[in-house]
């Protein structure tokens, strides 16, 4: 078989005749599956977005064939700096690599035999869809969801931008691996934290992987606690901390400060300046979650000042120290080392006092002990559960008027500005009378210069094209300038789902049956995005339901992580490793059905694994496999036998049942590759039917049917050629999909393996309905030789399975 004649002629045939298009009139069978869309960088498609593209295009052409109006469209992710980097590097100005790039993905996409429907394609970098993100920062803003301040944000010095948090893994930039600095700028921020309850309480009502949320939970960090307010001695300063543990607060012995809280250099003594100073320099060089780490030792310095705990007026030393960051909760924390491991370490470390508040009611406490328990030392609470003591301690804190109960997340505004070129301009004018002006919404979109060096050195690069940052206010008609950085590609991909259904109405944000279609009802991506864009969409999606523009509010009903494919030797693939597999020398060498299928039968979705060129291979041979048992079975005579139904047509049809039922089971866990075994099973009854003397040939011809139906959203091109050939006028996905007949998975005989102590001496076979008695009468029968000499202990009986003997 030609594959790459029967590939473009099913393309250019599905294409007309419109075989995988949405139809918007028909909402009751609407099924919208998505996968997360590509970045158009110099690398274009690798053989992982095939594995990530293949796996939920087939459940699309599944979905299609059982009668559903499959809505699966695809796009670009295209603003932003992997584009941008590829750029700088080859010279060629960013739009154009990447409207180049994007060209040669979709013929990728196209060839590899994938359903998306192109009418509803788009690109983030183009002003039609852009123009919506700047709508959507608008709105925000007008809501009092977007704010600048001056702020610390992660500054990587080689892509010369601003980082999310999530950008930063170990300290290090997740695109150039530099070390990040922290850096004070005037920044864009959205007021995610506004919705951290919301985000959490979603969380509830989704079909994610528990994996992923509970790394949202973690990354949202809700905590219930308590203020306390430590004088600061020889000042009028007041130390405000929070603690989930105020149960130990006459253990505390010291307090801690962030680096960056304003108070640390202000208490800071004359004689402990400088070390300081020092420190804070230090600590600006590492990201969040590098300070965070369990694992690193725990540094710190004193400041020379002290403050007194309000409850037992115990004078504490004030430290500095990295694990404290100045944007969770107060910015301070008190230290009880008897109770608490990171804290016991830090006062051995730094020879700090350790008291003991709290004893195991159960047995010997041994510090660090932080469990709950028995209060010791604890003044008028001493004796108390620690339990039920919390409130009471509030309590006499509120009555001193020094705490409250408070509820802190460790979730950080979205820092939305980038000093890169390859972004969505901010909407955003700055007036020396005005003020900051919004940019009206008649006005958008803000367009993008072309024409500019966007080389980074810094500066925001808009910042240096005088043409587009000079302009006059809207509101006094004097000369104002324009906001010269970009936003965060996060936003452009925060609400992209939602601009696919509406992309042919070019003068709304969403289109009017918008609620019929949204949200996806299948989500596909990487586990990596987590705590970055499906948070964000999540946050983006409750804050367009609050304002009426949706009527849902969460963008993913279910979501489903894709697993690495790895180079041949188990390693990442990378060109320096030279084991990248390129799909498109593979696609020219195996065809998209035998690729789709390796994809599909050689790795489990959610784990992916290594490469291999046997097991490619092996998928093509089964393929001509097919093509051949297609061919022999329709060139026999039809109506041949036409009535014979025995024992060999009982086992296919159980075969075939048996095949369509785990099928339909394996493809709602996304577990393909055992759906492809059963029809492999399948085959191989096919196979053992055939070489039958005697054989019913309409039902042979029927079931080898229902096994092309069965290929065709593993196999299409195939499956879509075999079902022409036999004589098919129709396209094999509007035949329908096969339906289980559960009366022909009942058996009249079930094939037993006999074991003598746990190893298999024979089989047999044992009629439907006999009792356990009459098994295994029949099993000692068939093994009576292997069983002669030998005392039965007892007979273990596993239904429809086996009898193992237990001897002596």
């Amino acid at each position: 078989m030609d594959f790459k004649a029967i590939e473009k002629k099913w393309n250019e045939i599905w294409e007309n005749q419109k075989t995988f298009k949405f139809n918007p009139e028909d909402m009751v069978n609407k099924e919208y599956i998505l996968e997360m869309f590509s970045y158009p960088s110099g690398s274009r498609l690798h053989i992982g977005h095939l594995f990530n593209f293949t796996i939920p295009d087939t459940l699309a052409k599944y979905e299609i064939m059982k009668g559903m109006n499959v809505f699966q469209p695809m796009g670009f992710d295209a603003f932003g700096l992997p584009a941008e980097n590829y750029a700088l590097q080859t010279g060629i100005h960013p739009r154009t690599s990447t409207n180049a790039n994007m060209e040669h993905m979709t013929k990728q996409l196209k060839a590899a035999g994938l359903a998306f429907d192109w009418e509803y394609t788009l690109r983030t970098c183009e002003p039609e869809y852009y123009k919506w993100t700047q709508w959507l920062f608008l709105q925000l803003y007008k809501k009092g969801l977007a704010y600048q301040k001056y702020a610390p944000v992660n500054w990587c010095n080689s892509c010369n931008t601003v980082l999310a948090n999530e950008q930063v893994i170990d300290g290090r930039c997740e695109r150039c691996d530099t070390q990040i600095v922290k850096k004070d700028l005037t920044q864009w921020f959205f007021k995610i934290t506004d919705y951290a309850e919301r985000l959490l309480e979603g969380l509830d009502r989704i079909d994610w992987p528990e994996k992923t949320k509970i790394s949202q939970k973690n990354w949202i960090g809700k905590s219930i606690g308590t203020e306390v307010e430590f004088a600061v001695e020889g000042a009028d300063d007041i130390i405000t901390v929070f603690t989930s543990r105020v149960d130990t607060i006459y253990g505390v012995t010291y307090l801690v400060l962030a680096p960056e809280n304003p108070l640390t250099l202000k208490l800071t003594t004359p004689e402990q300046k400088e070390a300081v100073k020092a420190y804070i320099i230090e600590t600006s060089k590492k990201d969040e979650i590098t300070r965070q780490s369990t694992t690193l030792e725990k540094t710190g310095v004193f400041t020379g000042a002290y403050a007194i705990n309000p409850v037992n007026n115990k004078r504490v030393p004030i430290y500095t120290a990295d694990y404290v960051l100045a944007n969770y909760a107060t910015g301070a924390v008190m230290g009880v080392p008897a109770h608490d491991e990171r804290d016991f370490a830090f006062a051995n470390k730094y020879g700090l006092e350790i008291i003991k508040v709290i004893e195991n009611s159960f047995g010997e406490t041994v510090l660090p002990y932080a469990q709950n328990g028995k209060l010791v030392n604890s003044g008028e609470f001493t004796g108390m559960a620690s339990r039920s003591v919390k409130d009471k301690i509030i309590a006499h804190l509120e009555k001193l008027g020094k705490g409250r109960k408070k509820v802190n997340y460790k979730l950080r505004d979205w820092s939305v500005s980038r000093q890169r070129y390859w972004g969505c301009p901010i909407p955003i004018i700055h007036c020396p009378h005005c003020g900051v002006v919004p940019v009206p919404e008649k006005d958008l979109p803000v367009m993008l210069p072309d024409t500019m060096d966007y080389k980074p050195d810094g500066r925001s690069p808009l910042s240096k094209n005088a043409d587009y940052m000079n302009m006059v206010c809207p509101i006094c008609g004097q000369p104002a300038q324009r906001d010269p950085d970009t936003l965060d590609t996060f936003v452009c991909s925060s609400f992209y789902f939602l601009r696919y259904p509406s992309v042919k109405h070019a003068d709304k944000f969403v289109a009017p049956d918008i609620n019929q279609i949204c949200p996806v009802d299948v989500y596909v991506g990487g586990m990596e995005h987590a705590n970055g864009h499906l948070l964000y969409s999540r946050f983006i999606t409750k804050v367009l339901y609050d304002l009426g523009v949706i009527n849902f509010d969460e963008p993913f009903t279910k979501l489903v992580h894709q697993g690495m494919i790895l180079g041949p030797d188990g390693q990442k693939m990378s060109k320096s490793k030279g084991n990248v597999i390129n799909p498109d020398d593979i696609l020219e060498e195996y065809g998209a059905d035998a690729v789709r299928l390796y994809l599909l039968f050689g790795f489990n979705f959610v784990d992916g694994g290594p490469w291999s060129d046997d097991g490619i291979k092996a998928c093509l041979k089964y393929l001509q496999r097919v093509e051949r048992l297609v061919e022999n079975v329709f060139a026999l005579p039809a109506g041949e036998n036409a009535a014979q139904y025995g024992k060999a047509e009982k086992d296919l049809d159980f075969a075939r049942n048996f095949a369509i039922k785990e099928y339909d089971a394996n493809v709602k866990t996304f577990s393909f590759n055992s759906a492809v075994a059963r029809v492999m099973e399948f085959t191989n009854a096919l196979y053992k039917y055939n070489l039958e003397s005697s054989k019913n040939v309409n039902f042979l011809q029927d079931h080898v049917k229902d096994l092309l139906r069965l290929l065709a959203p593993l196999a299409p091109y195939m499956a879509e050629e075999l079902w022409a050939e036999i004589g098919e006028e129709t396209s094999i996905f509007k035949s329908g999909f096969p339906e289980c007949d559960e009366t022909k998975l009942v058996q009249d005989q079930t094939e037993y393996a006999i074991q003598i102590n746990s190893k298999i001496v024979g089989r047999f076979m044992v009629d439907a309905g006999q009792s356990k008695e009459e098994i295994q009468a029949a099993a000692e029968k068939t093994a009576k030789e292997k069983l002669e000499g030998k005392e039965i202990v007892k007979a273990i009986i596993i239904p429809n399975k086996l009898i193992n003997f237990v001897c002596k």
